[in-house]
């Protein structure tokens, strides 16, 4: 099939270019001034923008997790983040505990099968490192999978001590592969719970005082130290505070290879939000917590300037009001304690809308700046550039049709996320998708739903990509 997108113009990471593009099967085969192509499909995108689908690299779909179940399957999360503009993400692979890897990956190809419609690839979460485990990770490779995550949090389920991040630093480096850390300071969030839990403070603003900023920091700088003495390069998820940024930034500066991430949600919703009355402060509860109004701005700099080189989700997502209805548990277990809520929000549906409206309608970088962190840069980090990530010759034809002038305002009444509440509710946005691409293939026109379940790609990755 050969379609012709004419009349848009095309938004990369590097340039902003009025152009047509051929699309001949699954790939981009051209591009240029009045394309022609005989029985080709022609699609008029006057007045549009062309830009690379989104990549999402931090998801967890069907994650069993806090006594429940995310809410958001390979069904329903791939279709909301079609709807949001991504055509394409990393889940994790969570090793059980006392199993292999490659149990969690047989794992989750079963979760994928039959039900994806966007393209995805794997992270490896190491929950158990036995030695037998270790001498397991480099096979990774031959699964695709290339980066390995590895928890400095959560005490007595999947915290590791500082000699097995050391070791499979070690074993990373020497395989070309990507050490990803979870990076808050497992003992000491640990015995702050307790305290807490001691003094009868069970509210959910108490998450915040159980998971201080310093905790975040100092695991943060003791990760990137570790990997200045391995040479593993190291990619810290999840970032949200202005002292967690700057071990980062100390890191960079020394020349070790160390990137970051922060996720939509650190931008918006600070720690007031875990306050609010009638359990509603139990929406925002996730690890590491969101923080003050402070380290917004912080972040924001951080993605213009490169000290953080993508945007993710982390999209977790529970029902607020599980358990009825047909629904399986969600935020209501935690009624008793901060402690017992299931961690997470929902977030991939609305990624790309709240990032460029809030970004670059408000000049906090460029067009080409959004692209290179929702897109291009999350490619090149995790093995997937030049396939994805770029509008170029040879590059899979995922293409967003994005209207920049097109207003929505945000709701749960109108997401795709299988899912009761919205974190972005009543939030209006200007530049909005109009049409959705993946390999060439419409699967969201308009408000219309065209992607098959079953046609997603799964995306095997080789070692030693780019530190940016």
């Amino acid at each position: 099939m050969t379609t012709i997108i004419k009349n848009g113009t095309i938004v990369t990471a590097s340039d902003t270019v009025q152009a047509d593009v051929l699309i001949d099967g699954e790939q981009v085969a051209l591009i240029g001034r009045d394309l022609q192509a005989d029985d080709a499909e022609v699609i008029d995108a006057t007045g549009k923008l062309l830009l690379p689908g989104g990549i999402d690299v931090h998801t967890h779909l069907d994650l069993p997790f806090g006594g429940t179940i995310a809410s958001d399957d390979f069904l329903t999360g791939h279709r909301a983040a079609a709807f949001g503009a991504t055509t394409c993400h990393i889940d994790f692979v969570i090793q059980p505990m006392g199993g292999t890897l490659h149990e969690g990956v047989e794992e989750w190809h079963k979760k994928a099968e039959g039900k994806a419609s966007i393209d995805y690839g794997f992270h490896i979460a190491i929950t158990d490192l036995r030695d037998d485990v270790m001498e397991e990770i480099p096979t990774m490779i031959d699964e695709g999978i290339t980066s390995l995550k590895l928890f400095m949090a959560y005490k007595g389920l999947f915290q590791i001590d500082d000699t097995t991040l050391f070791r499979a630093m070690l074993r990373a480096a020497e395989h070309g592969m990507l050490i990803m850390v979870h990076a808050e300071n497992g003992d000491v969030i640990a015995e702050l719970t307790k305290k807490l839990l001691n003094e009868g403070k069970t509210d959910t603003k108490y998450h915040a005082a159980a998971h201080p900023a310093m905790a975040e920091a100092e695991a943060t700088g003791r990760a990137v130290a570790l990997s200045g003495i391995t040479g593993a390069p190291l990619y810290v998820v999840h970032m949200t505070c202005e002292e967690a940024v700057e071990q980062l930034a100390l890191g960079r500066a020394k020349g070790f290879p160390v990137m970051g991430e922060t996720c939509t949600q650190y931008m918006f919703v600070f720690e007031e939000h875990l306050a609010l009355p009638n359990y509603e402060g139990a929406k925002y509860v996730c690890s590491p917590p969101v923080r003050k109004r402070k380290d917004a701005p912080v972040l924001w700099k951080a993605l213009a300037d490169n000290t953080l080189q993508a945007v993710s989700t982390d999209h977790c997502p529970f029902w607020f009001e599980g358990g009825k209805e047909g629904r399986i548990p969600g935020k209501e277990l935690g009624r008793e304690s901060f402690h017992q809520v299931p961690n997470g929000m929902p977030g991939i549906e609305d990624r790309m809308p709240v990032m460029w409206h809030h970004g670059v309608n408000m000049g906090r970088y460029s067009a080409n700046r959004f692209v290179e962190i929702t897109s291009t840069n999350p490619a090149k980090i995790f093995g997937l550039y030049p396939r994805k990530g770029t509008i170029a010759v040879g590059a899979d034809a995922d293409i967003v049709i994005w209207d920049p002038e097109k207003e929505h305002t945000i709701s749960a009444k109108t997401h795709h996320m299988n899912t009761d509440y919205n974190v972005y509710e009543g939030m209006t946005v200007r530049g909005w998708p109009e049409r959705v691409l993946l390999r060439g293939k419409t699967i969201v026109d308009g408000d219309a739903w065209l992607g098959q379940p079953g046609t997603g790609q799964f995306l095997k990755r080789s070692p030693g990509a780019e530190v940016l």
